[in-house]
């Protein structure tokens, strides 16, 4: 299957996991529950004035958030089946943008619930992986920006595949399946199953860090 289906994929996957916990679930976005997530979504690929806001601070964010509530209070069947329906036209169907940022977005968000809900991590098929390893080592360092006083490397398990996401010294490692260092690197630290090592100090750096967007 070409990667660049992998975000239809999960897209659905989660889509289905919506429908069978309901609208009131809980996600490792506490406090938000699924209908809040669901809201959330249909915002971001819908909703065009607002949805720069949920990666903006101050007045924008303060606004997309207000229209995120708004949206929560709609029918929770139907937000699930506008996200079912798939991206509109327009930006969230170029084919980098479905390959990096909109795997991301419902790989990240679909454990959100199944973790939430007691499910562990999955076996992906190898294609699924090299796709998520990928996007972990395009832009690293963005999301590991606010880490101070230790460098960062990050592998994938059982490979020689590793990738530098922040010069600095002392330098930590954190290795885990490609799926699994993605969601560390989205701020899924405590869900994360991952083995951060190195010395000590870079360690207690990483585990003290605000990763994410």
């Amino acid at each position: 299957m070409a990667d660049v289906l992998f975000d239809a994929v999960e897209r659905a996957q989660l889509s289905d996991l919506f429908d069978e916990l309901g609208p009131e679930a809980p996600t490792l976005l506490e406090p938000w529950t699924t209908r809040d997530l669901a809201a959330h979504l249909v915002l971001r690929e819908r909703d065009y004035l607002a949805g720069p806001g949920l990666v903006l601070p101050g007045a924008w964010g303060r606004f997309a958030e207000r229209r995120r509530r708004a949206l929560a209070l709609r029918d929770f069947a139907g937000l699930v089946a506008t996200i079912r329906s798939g991206p509109p036209p327009g930006l969230f169907r170029i084919g980098w943008v479905r390959r990096f940022a909109n795997l991301n977005e419902f790989f990240v968000h679909h454990e959100d619930v199944r973790r939430a809900d007691g499910r562990g991590p999955r076996t992906n098929e190898p294609a699924l992986d090299e796709a998520l390893w990928r996007n972990v080592s395009l832009a690293p360092w963005f999301l590991a920006r606010r880490l101070h006083g230790a460098g960062l490397e990050l592998q994938w398990a059982g490979t020689a595949k590793t990738v530098r996401a922040r010069l600095g010294e002392p330098t930590a490692r954190i290795a885990g399946s490609p799926g699994e260092v993605l969601l560390y690197l989205f701020g899924r630290q405590v869900a994360a199953q991952v083995e951060v090592s190195g010395p000590d100090a870079a360690v207690e750096a990483v585990r003290r860090a605000r990763f994410g967007m």
